[in-house]
């Protein structure tokens, strides 16, 4: 309740201060179109007009692998709009490289940036020649599994508190009906999965050993084999999931038609939406209930050349509004996401983001993939994550020698 009042305070402060003549429309593209995502992005566009500008809605159907090439070719085509997601990372670097962003460095200095994003690598991710092009709105991880108490309970077994006891429980969930691994049939999904298994499987130093120092070796080596064993058992768990979008497959544990669901913490908005509560209807184990650490991935905002002064203002306007204290809260507690700002009220947290916020506090965290490694190689991971995925006839020591020499050729 707090910081809704705290909402309504600002919005309502600021459209005195602003008021309606200095309206400014902006386009905002993104590919946020699931419930839990629309009514998180619904804050910004809230807080945005309530500023006295106008927030034009340029969601994009689909995963960011489907938006991102139609923001980049607007981008380079002439046509750009007025903000943009990206995931923090390469994901823009060519667009900045060739002076197609707006340089927010002068905004950043001003409002002391560096000294409220936490933690810094997600600036970091934004800057390019010392100069900073975008403005980090959360903080997403990957590392989590998400476990419908219905399902478990329908089977007749606990629930899990690791990723070997789900293992372990998997047969007694088929046997009651229930798939045991939600997955959709997405390339991105079947990658991000197969990214939570490794860090569990083999620890952080390997993965940090492959996808920052792209060492083919681990990559090739027992560490990964394991882990390409456990994503083939996995595999299997994942027969009958026959949906395509992510939330799709997590609306199949809110249902208890599904076990457990490998997926970032965005998940939480769409249990948000259907009014489960986290630790009544749901357990979500971080670093499948293995290694308790999170990723510090998620989303960031880039702001295109326009040639217009006034809507350039308008750009700024948005920037330093998306990281104010009151739209971070907002925000965040919408999307499941963390906020990149340390010093504001998230009492009103759930048990899962509380986790989330206990992990980033002690330390425990890890580049996302898509700060470590460029477009290009990921897209590679993503096809052979998932002709694996879907298929029996690729086994794990194959995927590995493939997965091997994508690192090898890594930049």
């Amino acid at each position: 309740m707090r910081y809704r009042l705290l909402t309504a305070a600002f919005a309502a402060s600021a459209a005195l201060l602003s008021g309606p003549a200095s309206a400014t429309e902006l386009e905002v593209t993104h590919w946020w179109t699931s419930g839990g995502e629309a009514a998180a992005v619904a804050e910004l566009a809230k807080a945005f007009d309530a500023s006295g500008d106008k927030w034009i809605d340029g969601a994009i159907a689909g995963s960011g692998g489907v938006a991102r090439p139609i923001m980049i070719s607007r981008i380079t085509g002439g046509d750009p709009m007025g903000a943009t997601q990206f995931n923090h990372g390469r994901q823009a670097e060519e667009l900045v490289q060739a002076g197609l962003m707006l340089d927010l460095t002068a905004l950043a200095e001003k409002e002391k940036w560096k000294e409220i994003v936490h933690p810094s690598s997600l600036l970091d991710s934004c800057t390019l020649d010392g100069k900073i092009y975008c403005v980090p709105v959360n903080i997403h991880s990957w590392q989590w599994i998400w476990l419908s108490h219905k399902a478990f309970q329908d089977a007749g077994v606990a629930v899990p508190t690791n990723w070997n006891e789900f293992v372990a429980a998997a047969p007694k969930l088929r046997a009651a009906g229930k798939v045991p691994l939600a997955m959709g049939n997405q390339p991105w999904q079947a990658s991000g999965a197969f990214g939570v298994i490794a860090i569990a499987i083999a620890g952080l130093d390997a993965w940090k050993a492959v996808n920052i120092d792209k060492n083919a070796e681990v990559a090739g080596g027992p560490e990964y084999a394991k882990v390409f064993e456990a994503a083939a058992n996995a595999r299997a768990f994942r027969e009958g999931s026959n949906v395509q979008d992510w939330n799709q497959a997590t609306n199949m544990v809110i249902t208890g038609a599904a076990g457990g669901q490998i997926m970032g913490d965005w998940a939480q908005g769409e249990f948000a939406v259907a009014g489960q509560v986290a630790g009544k209807d749901y357990s979500c184990l971080p670093g499948l209930g293995v290694n308790k650490l999170i990723s510090t991935g998620g989303d960031a905002f880039y702001f295109p050349k326009l040639k217009d002064p006034e809507k350039e203002a308008a750009q700024l306007r948005l920037a330093s509004l998306m990281l104010s204290k009151q739209v971070q809260v907002a925000f965040n507690l919408k999307k499941g996401s963390l906020p990149v700002r340390g010093d504001v009220d998230l009492s009103a947290a759930n048990d899962c983001m509380k986790q989330g916020l206990e992990i980033l506090a002690s330390g425990n965290i890890l580049p996302d993939g898509n700060q470590t490694l460029t477009p290009d190689t990921q897209g590679q991971i993503e096809d052979l994550m998932t002709e694996f995925w879907s298929s029996n006839a690729i086994s794990a020591a194959d995927a590995q020698k493939r997965y091997a020499e994508i690192i090898a050729a890594a930049d």
